[in-house]
C-alpha cells in the first residue's frame, strides 16, 4: 500500500499560529480610533507643543507649532511603523490645510495615519490648556 500523508496535531497547531499571525498583520492594524476634531482656534495658545500616541503596532510623537492661533508647523519626532511611513507627509499636509486632526487616512497606512492624527491631537490639547 502507498503511504498516506496526514496532518498531525503539531502541523495543525503550526498552521493555526501562522494563520493568526497573518490575520493580525492584515486586520490588526486598523483598530486605532480617531480622537481628533476640528481645531478650536479661539482656545489655542501660541507656542510649541509635543504629543504622542500609540496604537498597536504603531507609535508617533510630534512637535506642533501654533502661531496666530493656527497650526503653523508639525514635525514628526518619532514614528514606529511597519509600512506606514508613507502616511507621514500626506497626513501632516492634510492636517495643516484643514486645521483639523480628523482627516482622511492614507490608503494602505490607515493605522499610521490615525496614530499621527492622534499624536497631533494630544499636542493640541496641551495648547488649549496653556
Amino acid at each position: 500500500m502507498g503511504k498516506i500523508n496526514t496532518f498531525t496535531g503539531r502541523s495543525m497547531g503550526f498552521i493555526s499560529i501562522v494563520l493568526m499571525i497573518i490575520g493580525t498583520m492584515m486586520f490588526g492594524c486598523a483598530h486605532t480610533p480617531v480622537i481628533g476634531a476640528p481645531i478650536k482656534h479661539e482656545k489655542l495658545n501660541d507656542g510649541v507643543y509635543e504629543g504622542s500616541y500609540s496604537g498597536f503596532p504603531n507609535k508617533a510623537s510630534v512637535r506642533v507649532t501654533i502661531k496666530d492661533k493656527k497650526m503653523f508647523n508639525i514635525e514628526i519626532t518619532e514614528h514606529q511603523a511597519w509600512k506606514g511611513k508613507k502616511a507621514e507627509l500626506p497626513i501632516l499636509k492634510r492636517i495643516i490645510e484643514t486645521q483639523s486632526t480628523k482627516v482622511d487616512a492614507v490608503s494602505g497606512a490607515t493605522n499610521s495615519s490615525r496614530v499621527i492624527m492622534n499624536a497631533v491631537q494630544k499636542a493640541i490639547e496641551k495648547a488649549y490648556k496653556n
